[in-house]
């Protein structure tokens, strides 16, 4: 079905950041510090960060489906194997919209926390690194973005449950 391509998303995105970033992370604590320099770093923070962007968006497209297909906003709307290849071309390019800009000088992938995995350079205020104007795009297109449209779509999904409830009790 349609709706197994974005589950297939998922969990493509899950072996990313098993393997592109938590194995790196084990590997490098072993160490007691981040050992795989400037080129491990930017490595393991952009599959880190293509995973859970690639997770994220998944769960987006999968709530706008879920809300066409129950509330029906487009009457005979029927969500097919071209809506969901769109869907995973729309999650894979707001992924790499998030992924790629610290490779090539939008912010950049530094060691964080312990110093034993990599992740977006949130700290660095030196002109240069571009760090906030990148760290506002984060934050309105990768959270506020996501969130409202998740917030909408299982809003207008719990309410549609509590009509047809309502509706199914008086008759």
């Amino acid at each position: 079905t349609p709706l197994n391509y974005i589950l297939l998303n998922l969990a493509v995105a899950d072996l990313f950041m098993v393997f592109g970033g938590f194995t790196t992370t084990m590997y490098t604590s072993m160490h007691g510090y981040f050992v795989l320099g400037r080129l491990g770093c930017n490595l393991e923070g952009f599959f880190a960060t293509l995973g859970g962007e690639i997770g994220l968006w998944s769960l987006v497209v999968l709530a706008v489906e879920r809300w066409l297909v129950v509330c029906k906003p487009i009457s005979n709307f029927r969500f097919g194997e071209n809506h969901a290849i769109m869907g995973l071309v729309f999650t894979w390019i707001m992924a790499c919209s998030c992924a790629v800009p610290p490779l090539v000088g939008w912010s950049r992938y530094i060691p964080e926390g312990m110093q034993c995995s990599c992740g977006v350079d949130y700290y660095t205020r030196a002109e240069g690194f571009n760090n906030e104007s990148f760290v506002i795009y984060m934050f309105i297109c990768h959270f506020i973005i996501p969130m409202s449209v998740v917030f909408f779509c299982y809003g207008r999904l719990l309410c549609a449950v509590k009509e047809a409830a309502a509706a199914q009790q008086e008759s």
